[in-house]
């Protein structure tokens, strides 16, 4: 069985009456390329955070890396984009990803080479002297990525990495991620678009912040007898809310099509 790099049980998490993680559960291999796939609500962006550690479960466990979290050695090891570019405005693009480089202990000699890598990965060569606070919000989202894989690490968060990105960007990012899949990073990759999710091994289908269900884009479609993940998504939505209403004629009837 493949290493599990990360593992959640039985998280729960309320803001007010809004419950954004119930009971939720999650197992991730080292070198899987996992989607979650949800509308704006679902509980991706918590579930994200709770991973990092940067938000504390009301209750349920989080392990990454064979660590709790928060933890400093876990930190070195992960990347993190959020959905908002977290980055210092009034440095250029080069000067923060070498501000984050030196932050998660990247070699000196090797941090020129890094920053470079990164901005031509993202696109950002001729911007890359520019203070962050003069680039457009989709330039902000390609530094903000940059800045998330310029230590090279070992297991990548990214929410909503490509919003506000052209089509040809889109592209190239996600090559990219299949190759750094191919050499055995792991993703965690929260989206709303479905032909990027469909490029993920595995996808978690979120709703109300619990799973509807898991397994590849190819599986999820031919157990809901769809010809689309989004269609297929509507079908585990639907069987979910006869259920939640105590219909199970209708719950069943959702069972094939």
């Amino acid at each position: 069985m493949s290493e599990v790099v990360v593992s959640a049980d039985n998280l729960r998490k309320a803001f007010g009456t809004t419950k954004a993680l119930d009971g939720l559960s999650l197992r991730i291999a080292r070198g899987e390329k996992y989607g979650l796939l949800g509308p704006n609500g679902s509980g991706k962006t918590t579930l994200i955070r709770a991973i990092l550690g940067l938000v504390a479960p009301d209750s349920g466990e989080v392990k990454v890396l064979g660590h709790g979290v928060p933890s400093p050695v876990v930190a070195a090891r992960v990347g993190y984009m959020t959905q908002a570019a977290a980055l210092y405005e009034d440095l250029s693009p080069r000067e923060n990803l070498r501000f984050f480089a030196m932050l998660f202990g990247t070699p000196a000699g090797e941090i020129p080479t890094r920053i470079d890598e990164a901005l031509e990965l993202v696109g950002l060569g001729d911007r890359a002297d520019s203070p962050v606070r003069t680039l457009s919000g989709g330039l902000r989202q390609r530094a903000s990525l940059a800045a998330a894989l310029v230590h090279r690490p070992e297991l990548m968060l990214l929410d909503e990495p490509t919003v506000g990105m052209d089509p040809e960007v889109r592209r190239a990012l996600w090559r990219h991620f299949d190759r750094l899949n191919t050499e055995g990073r792991t993703f965690v990759i929260s989206t709303h678009v479905m032909d990027e999710a469909e490029r993920c091994g595995r996808i978690g289908l979120l709703r109300a912040g619990r799973f509807l269900a898991e397994g590849s884009p190819r599986e999820l479609k031919e157990q809901a007898g769809a010809a689309s993940l989004e269609e297929a998504y509507l079908w585990f939505a639907e069987r979910a809310e006869a259920a939640a209403l105590g219909d199970p004629a209708g719950a069943a009837g959702k069972e094939r099509r």
